[in-house]
């Protein structure tokens, strides 16, 4: 028995915190105690050294104190910048503003929200704040219009969850530091996938408006209050400001002007005026928005911890070696890595949020993807795709609880859950499109221009300097 478990410590230490975490215990005391307990049983059986588990003072040290800890440091200015938004009134402007434009056209109010969801994804970051925001307007509205109840929670989900992907993506965030990527770099290339994505997202609001037309009607004429001037005049308003917090966050990022935590940093200063401009900044306001931020930060450091100490230990017993041999042998390749990858994932990610799946799973499998020779930044986004299927799946999904607790008593859990179902399949297509098509993803991180180290050459000039006296020297010394 001994015996197999010094052999095996690897996968046992893997299925340990599988069973920890379907017992339902906390994410990041989970794994940090199984990384304990299997550390005591690695000194005892002779496979760890009592010296190595000292390591683990540097590895929670290292979390704050470098570049990694830097970076991270922009998920309290992001989460700070969409609780301020989510009640700053421009998801209000936006979705009345672009709703009258879409008014007289089937399935208008999906178009507008999925479109409202790509803007606030690209100013918060966050998914509660665009899902909470936009249900709150727009559900009554579509429901009150004739629109399916399946169709109109879905689409505002799956609305709120384009915020994972476009960035300035906490997502994209975590999985750059976890995989040693720049923040830029994810970012540039996530435009692709998440312009598809909204491409995939209206081309269902089409096909639905085509075969199910009394799902999705269009607004009836007392409804459409804003024409001509009035109605553009309305929707300057609404995205004039979302274009100038985009420029602080996107822009100055995109043009090496900032980092990700400056520009998080002025994207919270710029939600704070917006705030202030519509009049709704309030002390109750921001002690609200400091408390919610306050509660991811730190549940994001005590994952981020206890994941080190898994980690440690986990290479200390020979997983890191376990999970390349087993990932590197399965059939396929890199495609067959690529699918095995994504169906875990997609698969944990029932239980897990992204957060968990990108501190536990991602470090263990970065290094495969870099044998294999599959670039991290396309791979890092695929996964950020991935894991947006963990905010809209069924039982679990975040922006279904989200939706649940402002939706009205009339709309039925089952409902929201069903609604999910289609919008969930697009996004595992987005995914399918991914792998299949690296350039969606590539094609933005190579624009910028090439050059080869190895011809790149240094010239000098050297001033024009007199000769130098001859050196006389004393024979008696």
């Amino acid at each position: 028995m001994i015996e197999f478990v010094r052999s095996n410590m690897a996968p046992l230490m893997f299925a340990g915190l599988i069973a920890f975490m379907l017992l339902g215990y906390p994410a990041a005391f989970s794994v940090a105690a199984v990384g304990l307990l299997f550390g005591v049983i690695g000194v005892q059986l002779g496979l760890i050294e009592p010296n190595f588990l000292g390591n683990l003072v540097y590895q929670v040290f290292s979390i704050v104190s470098d570049e990694q800890g830097a970076l991270l440091l922009a998920i309290p200015f992001f989460t700070f910048m969409g609780a301020i938004l989510e009640r700053s009134g421009l998801a209000e402007d936006l979705l009345e503003s672009i709703g009258q434009l879409f008014a007289g056209v089937r399935g208008g109010l999906s178009y507008a929200v999925i479109l409202v969801g790509a803007i606030l994804g690209a100013i918060t970051g966050t998914v509660a704040a665009s899902v909470i925001a936009i249900a709150v307007i727009a559900l009554p509205l579509m429901l009150r219009y004739g629109y399916s109840t399946r169709h109109a929670t879905g689409v505002i989900a799956a609305s709120g969850t384009i915020t994972q992907l476009i960035p300035p993506s906490l997502v994209l965030i975590v999985l750059a530091s976890q995989l040693g990527q720049p923040v830029g770099a994810m970012y540039a290339g996530a435009i692709g996938p998440s312009l598809i994505q909204i491409g995939l997202f209206c081309g269902w609001v089409l096909i639905v408006s085509l075969i199910w037309p009394k799902d999705v009607p269009a607004l009836p004429p007392e409804a459409r209050t804003l024409q001509g001037w009035a109605l553009w005049i309305k929707c300057l308003r609404g995205i004039v400001p979302s274009l100038g917090l985009m420029f602080l966050v996107l822009g100055t990022i995109y043009l090496g002007l900032a980092t990700p935590t400056e520009a998080g940093a002025m994207g919270a200063t710029g939600a704070l005026l917006l705030a202030a401009a519509n009049r709704r900044l309030t002390w109750p306001l921001t002690y609200q928005a400091m408390q919610s931020t306050m509660r991811l930060t730190a549940m994001v450091v005590f994952i981020l911890i206890g994941a080190r100490v898994f980690s440690l230990v986990f290479q200390g017993v020979g997983g890191k070696t376990w999970i390349e041999d087993w990932l590197t042998a399965l059939p396929g390749g890199v495609i067959g890595f690529l699918i095995f990858v994504n169906i875990f994932i997609f698969v944990l990610a029932f239980f897990l949020d992204f957060f968990e799946i990108a501190f536990i799973v991602i470090p263990l499998l970065a290094p495969v993807a870099a044998k294999l020779g599959i670039d991290l930044v396309w791979f890092g986004v695929m996964i950020g795709a991935n894991i947006q299927t963990s905010f809209m799946h069924p039982p679990f999904g975040f922006a279904l609880f989200y939706l649940r607790g402002v939706a009205p008593p009339s709309v039925r859990t089952s409902d929201i859950y069903w609604g999910a179902v289609p919008w969930v399949m697009l996004q595992l297509v987005l995914v399918a499109i991914l792998i299949f098509w690296p350039q969606s993803v590539t094609y933005w991180v190579d624009r910028g221009p090439k050059v080869d180290p190895s011809k790149v050459r240094i010239e000098l000039p050297m001033p024009d300097l007199p000769p130098l006296p001859p050196i006389q020297l004393d024979p008696a010394r």
